[in-house]
């Protein structure tokens, strides 16, 4: 197996142990906001690539079996897959798979980001391939309980396997190509997984960000974004911590008092729902966990409402006035951010109305995916953060062939995100070592070919 896992620093907060599901739902908007964002930016793809029509990814559909472990079952639904041929040499020229995950994915995965960065370098060809029941590779009958049940990670790897197969038939690509998976987060568990079950299909993979330990109470979570809070690297401080908790403890203050003071809170806090019951209540502290999480997740990303540097700022000073600020007041200042930024009314809603909304079995235009990945969760591989990623991820190597790299500073997924000047130093050579590991595995590929063992 050979595998990249690149660290982050997100994890969500301490908190309370009330229960939660408004912070899962949260960090996806966040991280959908962030994804459309950055391809919003090359909106004009052809601009920033030269004239003409040929600059421009193809979208493309294969038909896929709804459940290739059953042979007597025919069904099938159409997947979704984007292809950049701009840079690709041919012949003998690398394919790099860009795997979707629980969203969502546009004409950016194959025109921007670090496999599409990487193309030119060896004349690859960049296709990504959108996970089945996300995006538009929803099949028919939706979202129904009865069709979940063809929703897994094992029915994605087999997805990538057919994939790779047909898609190989259909650019004419050459058995001596190498194939890389690329991926973040999910999809960076798939890429890693995808080689090391398919290692005659896939020569090898980059994995971002990838959590490939499977963890049902996921409190480690809450420890990384508690440490990122401190670190002075990122903006962080001692003081910035401990304006959380305080922050928190008058959220909390103010909810056992009840009466006027849950209404007020209600109100500045935007919660759409009474905060009578411990239900609602939690999904305002959950919502409230997933705001200063993504703040770690999200640090420094194109698109991000609010790095750590600019979190603790707020909790530090309250956002106005200095001789009146408070930590609560800096958290307020904090929400109305990420709403604006967001386009929400509410951080936080009912809990009926969130298993409302998570009961609808039409697939959304929205490519968050709540229902799916809620299920997917509850099926494979928990993640309820007492619920960054990298504590379930491989940070150390394990092999000459399966190494890893951490990079100090870099939130979710980040090298996976298209290079702007304000790039880390820790980030820059981060990418420059996932570069020269490539260089180091395709070099073999080549000496593979030339004796005739691929």
């Amino acid at each position: 197996m050979t595998v990249w896992l690149a660290r982050w620093l997100g994890r969500l907060l301490l908190v309370s142990l009330w229960g939660l599901s408004a912070p899962a739902s949260l960090l996806r908007r966040l991280g959908e906001h962030i994804q459309q964002f950055q391809e919003s930016s090359a909106q004009g793809l052809g601009l920033s690539l030269g004239p003409g029509a040929a600059a421009l990814p193809k979208v493309g559909w294969l038909e896929q079996l709804l459940d290739p472990f059953n042979v007597s079952d025919r069904r099938s639904f159409l997947q979704r897959y984007w292809v950049n041929e701009q840079h690709w040499v041919g012949e003998d020229g690398p394919i790099f798979l860009h795997l979707g995950g629980e969203g969502s994915l546009g004409p950016g995965s194959v025109m921007r980001g670090h496999p599409a960065a990487l193309a030119p370098a060896w004349g690859a060809l960049v296709i990504s391939l959108e996970h089945r029941f996300y995006g538009l590779s929803i099949p028919a009958g939706g979202l129904e309980m009865a069709q979940l049940r063809f929703l897994s990670s094992r029915h994605a790897l087999a997805d990538v396997v057919s994939a790779r197969l047909a898609l190989s038939r259909l650019f004419n690509v050459s058995s001596s190509s190498p194939w890389i998976c690329f991926g973040g987060s999910y999809a960076g568990s798939l890429a890693a997984w995808a080689r090391l079950k398919f290692p005659h299909l896939i020569f090898a993979s980059v994995a971002s960000s990838a959590p490939v330990r499977a963890v049902l109470d996921f409190s480690e979570y809450n420890d990384v974004v508690s440490r990122s809070l401190m670190s002075t690297a990122i903006g962080g401080s001692l003081e910035c911590r401990a304006a959380v908790s305080a922050a928190f403890a008058e959220v909390e203050r103010r909810l056992r008092l009840g009466g006027a003071a849950q209404a007020a809170l209600r109100s500045e806090l935007s919660a759409c729902g009474t905060l009578g019951s411990a239900e609602n209540q939690a999904e305002l502290l959950g919502a409230l966990q997933a705001l200063v999480g993504g703040a770690v997740q999200y640090d420094g990303q194109a698109g991000a409402p609010l790095s750590v540097r600019q979190l603790c700022g707020l909790l530090l000073g309250g956002g106005g006035n200095r001789s009146h600020s408070t930590p609560y007041c800096g958290l307020r200042r904090a929400v109305q951010i990420v709403l604006h930024s967001l386009g929400q009314k509410c951080l936080s809603f009912s809990r009926a109305e969130t298993v409302a909304q998570l009961r609808s079995t039409e697939p959304q235009l929205s490519g968050v995916g709540d229902r799916q990945w809620l299920y997917q969760t509850c099926t494979e591989f928990g993640f309820w953060d007492t619920d960054p990623w990298h504590v379930l991820s491989v940070t150390q190597a394990l092999g000459s062939s399966e190494s890893a790299l951490l990079i100090r500073t870099g939130s979710h997924c980040l090298d996976m995100a298209p290079e702007r000047p304000s790039d880390s130093p820790s980030l820059r050579l981060g990418r420059q070592n996932i570069f020269q590991q490539l260089q180091t595995w395709l070099k073999l590929a080549k000496e593979s070919q030339v004796k005739g063992e691929v």
